[in-house]
């Protein structure tokens, strides 16, 4: 299994840092993961700073925060200018968790079948219980 990073986590503050190393410590594959934060970045600065991280990384996929705000619309302009790259947003921990454990996938499978993941994760109790 490939520990190289092939997605980018990108968000607000501190997540993606605290994601990645929830990820590294569940499953020991934070590493195929790499943060961004947008602290003290304007639009521009941060849509810059992601192409260049998906250059030097390799990476094709990236996971955003929030299907909205600074992050999400410089993920949004930073995957249009890179060919075969894709935008997850809205991430959560049990997407970036799937991902991270999937590399006999290729980035984009991975992602795809994360975001089911990440949206299947979300339950509300007591309703979850009843659901089984």
């Amino acid at each position: 299994m490939s520990d190289a990073p092939a997605a980018i986590v990108l968000g607000h503050g501190s997540l993606a840092e605290g994601m990645i190393s929830a990820v590294e410590r569940i499953t020991g594959h934070g590493a195929r993961l790499y943060p961004i934060s947008n602290d003290n970045l304007g639009g521009a600065e941060l849509a810059a700073k992601l192409r260049e991280a998906m250059e030097a990384t390799g990476a094709k996929v990236v996971f955003t925060d929030l299907p909205a705000g600074s992050c999400n619309t410089a993920a949004i302009r930073a995957v249009h200018d890179r060919p075969g790259a894709i935008l997850v947003m809205g991430a959560n921990l049990p997407a970036l968790l799937f991902f991270a454990m999937h590399s006999e996938m290729t980035a984009e499978e991975a992602a795809r079948e994360a975001a089911k993941r990440g949206g299947a994760a979300l339950k509300v109790y007591p309703d979850a219980a009843r659901a089984g």
